[in-house]
């Protein structure tokens, strides 16, 4: 009886890994699908992401698809795995396909399903941290080399795919590194591919470009007093002065935005983020004692069309100004600049092959590309602008609320199906691109 039961498992074992139509079957969509949830249920969120968990899975991905993989860590603990599909002529500048590993912390109790379930409820929901941010995209670059690979294309170009940790909070040990690297000055990266934002409309969201953080503290001193005096020149008086000037400046920009004449990437945004003062004391502050230092801190984003010399010049002499007893300092300060002094920006008109490329694959794959922006926080594409090389910003996600970030974070399977079938179109006309303008012209026109 052992006997005859082994024999049928084995039989059953072969059918399985023999039958072409098991073969389609992995093709399928409910198998892609479970692919994206697979990657979506490995916890990677700040600040203690499950790397190696998320690199392991990668690296099989890489292997039954039949790509070069390797997994580097410029610092330790925080793996960036690199898949490559050569290009037939690989002195072509190569196709670098971006996304990011690490997601957000999760509020569990604000959420209707676990974060790391990927729960897929009725209407096609696939519920889970890092749907829109940006998992999906990373398994969309895979799902539509797999079918291309499938079909017998070989591109021309050396395709590469890059999933690097450390976004969520800088970037610094992932693509930061990688960019300055001589892993990456081996590649050749004629354009890179990054992620976007969803659009609650059918146009998908572009965006050719993105606002530096600058964050800023402001710290004001002064002699401290008592809590009935009034007198001139408390710390807590002038930045109180600093605060109401830069909430005008605020809503000067958010009024721009308000009635139509910017998009939001366009202005300079600022927003207060800590308050610190006061003298504690074991049952909250002092409340008789007026404080001799306080401080306040901003997060303040810069669009590259933005001009950084005069807004330097308010906050030296209008938010932090010496003569009030005031001095600021940035906790972090991004150009708006490349390293050969341009506007950290990709065109998006016909002297960029690339842009008019990405155009013309969304149409052929029926979809429909809205007005090109800046996006309005920070991605890792600044890392590879500075070099001065071209950067889309790009997730297919149409009729979608943007919940990056948010709770009840989801992508509808519809969706993601539909952005396979747009980064199918994107990366066969990218890698087919045969033109190799020289390395000067070509910086120059992109």
């Amino acid at each position: 009886m052992k006997s005859l039961l082994f024999s049928i498992t084995l039989l059953y074992s072969c059918l399985i890994f023999t039958n072409p139509q098991r073969a389609v079957a992995e093709d399928s969509s409910s198998a892609i699908v479970s692919r994206f949830q697979q990657y979506l249920q490995i916890d990677t969120a700040q600040p203690n992401p499950h790397y190696y968990e998320v690199a392991d899975f990668l690296l099989s991905q890489a292997k039954s698809i039949g790509l070069e993989s390797q997994s580097i860590e410029f610092v330790k603990g925080k793996p960036l795995v690199l898949l490559k599909w050569a290009g037939a002529i690989p002195s072509l500048p190569s196709i670098l396909l971006y996304s990011h590993t690490d997601v957000v912390p999760v509020e569990q109790d604000k959420w209707d399903y676990p974060a790391f379930g990927a729960q897929l409820d009725s209407n096609g929901n696939i519920y889970a941290r890092g749907s829109q941010d940006m998992k999906c995209v990373g398994m969309q670059y895979l799902e539509a080399i797999r079918r291309l690979k499938s079909s017998g294309y070989q591109p021309l170009r050396s395709i590469y795919v890059a999933f690097a940790p450390d976004e969520e909070i800088g970037g610094h040990d992932g693509a930061e590194k990688f960019a300055d690297s001589d892993i990456f000055n081996s590649m050749n990266v004629g354009v890179v591919l990054d992620e976007g934002l969803a659009s609650p409309t059918e146009h998908y969201r572009p965006f050719y470009a993105e606002r530096s953080p600058w964050w800023l503290v402001i710290k004001a001193v002064g002699a401290p007093g008592h809590g009935a005096r009034l007198y001139d020149n408390s710390a807590m008086e002038n930045l109180l002065k600093s605060i109401e000037s830069v909430r005008r400046f605020r809503a000067s920009q958010f009024d721009l935005v308000k009635a139509g004449l910017k998009a939001e990437g366009e202005v300079i945004s600022v927003n207060m983020v800590f308050l610190k003062a006061g003298i504690p004391s074991p049952t909250g502050f002092v409340m008789n004692l007026q404080p001799s230092e306080a401080e306040a801190g901003f997060d303040i984003r810069v669009p590259p069309i933005a001009d950084p010399e005069s807004l330097e010049r308010r906050i030296a002499e209008e938010w932090a100004p010496a003569s009030r007893n005031m001095t600021f300092q940035f906790k972090q300060k991004a150009s708006v600049y490349d390293k050969s002094g341009r506007a950290l920006l990709t065109k998006t008109d016909s002297s960029n092959p690339w842009w008019t490329l990405l155009e013309g694959a969304v149409r052929k794959a029926n979809g429909k590309l809205g007005k090109p922006e800046i996006f309005p926080a920070a991605t890792d594409s600044r890392y590879f602008r500075l070099l001065g090389l071209p950067a889309i910003g790009f997730s297919p996600m149409a009729n979608t609320p943007i919940l990056l970030h948010d709770h009840n974070e989801f992508l509808n399977q519809a969706e993601y199906l539909k952005g396979i079938d747009i980064y199918e179109s994107i990366i066969k006309d990218y890698a087919s691109y045969a033109e190799h303008p020289s390395s000067e012209g070509a910086k120059d026109e992109l």
